[in-house]
Parts: C-alpha cells; sequence; structure tokens
C-alpha cells in the first residue's frame, strides 16, 4: 500500500501533502520529534519520537519506508536510506531524488558542510516560493500516479492468461 511519511520537524509542504494524500485517500505518517498539529483525519497519523539521538525520527523513517512508499525531507542522509530501501524521495521544494543522483547530493551536501565550518559559506538554502511549492504538489502527484500504474501493472500481470480471452491482457486506466 502507498504510504507517504513526512520528515516533519522542518517539512515546509505539510499542508499541501495533507491535501493531495486526502484527494487520494493515502496513509500518512507525520513522525517528529515534538508535537505537532495534524489534521484530524483517520488516514494522518503523528508520531511522535522522543528518544535521544540526533537521528531517531530518521533512523523509523528509514525503518518503516520501503518499494512503493513516498517519503518526504530535505535530509539528504535520511534520502540515501530510503532510496536504498526503493522508498521514492521528494524533496519540499519538489526535487525527485533516486539512486542515480544521491551520490551527488550526499557530496555537494558535505562540501557545503566544510564550507560552512570554515567559514567560507554562510546562510543556508533559498526560502520557499510559490514556484517550489507548485513544484512539489506537480512531482508529488506524478509520483503518486506512477507508483499506482506501477502497482496496477504489476497486479494484472498476476492474473491468470486465460486464451482465447482478449480481455485477459493488462489495461491501462
Amino acid at each position: 500500500m502507498l504510504t507517504i511519511y513526512i520528515d516533519a520537524d522542518a517539512c515546509p509542504v505539510k499542508d499541501e501533502i495533507y491535501r493531495v494524500a486526502k484527494r487520494y485517500s493515502l496513509k500518512v505518517f507525520v513522525v517528529a520529534n515534538t508535537v505537532m498539529r495534524v489534521p484530524s483525519d483517520p488516514l494522518i497519523e503523528l508520531v511522535v519520537i522522543r528518544d535521544q539521538g540526533l537521528d531517531i525520527v530518521d533512523n523509523w523513517i528509514a525503518e518503516q519506508a520501503g518499494p512503493g512508499d513516498i517519503v518526504i525531507t530535505s535530509d539528504v542522509p535520511l534520502t540515501a536510506r530510503c532510496v536504498e530501501r526503493k522508498a521514492r524521495v521528494i524533496d519540499g521544494k519538489g526535487r525527485v531524488l533516486t539512486d542515480r543522483d544521491i551520490g551527488e547530493v550526499l557530496a555537494m551536501r558535505n562540501l557545503m558542510d566544510e564550507l560552512r565550518q570554515t567559514g567560507a559559506v554562510t546562510g543556508g538554502p533559498a526560502p520557499m516560493n510559490d514556484k517550489d511549492r507548485s513544484r512539489f504538489l506537480a512531482k508529488l502527484d506524478e509520483t503518486i500516479n506512477a507508483i499506482r500504474k506501477a502497482h496496477r501493472t504489476q497486479a494484472s500481470s498476476l492474473l491468470p492468461r486465460i486464451p482465447g480471452i482478449k480481455n485477459s491482457e493488462p489495461r491501462e486506466s
């Protein structure tokens, strides 16, 4: 079942995710280390992890997410772990990260971290804008539909083929 996991503590697009998930009737886990408001909806569940450790929320998400799931995070090491588990990952600005580009993204993160520590670079990423939100919504919608299509194709390929019946072939909907 397609599930969305939100690395929620610093996620700028939670409201957008809630609206899209409601439209598709998808389960959403909002994972954080502090209590936060979430819509009163049986498909949206707040998971508060108060254990000690910097990566405890990331660990929970990485252990839960798998093939056919979507993780929303801007945390690059968490992204790498989720991609390794075959989950789809989208950052808050709508960038879809895959196994093809995660190495480059990790290297850039490490370089920028070193430059910030030496004082060569100050500041962080540009703030969210309407274009970023629009791109995020488009990529989330596109990713959900791609996963659903893959599930339909996979499910129909498991159906027995009945010789002489044309409708036994997988259909696109």
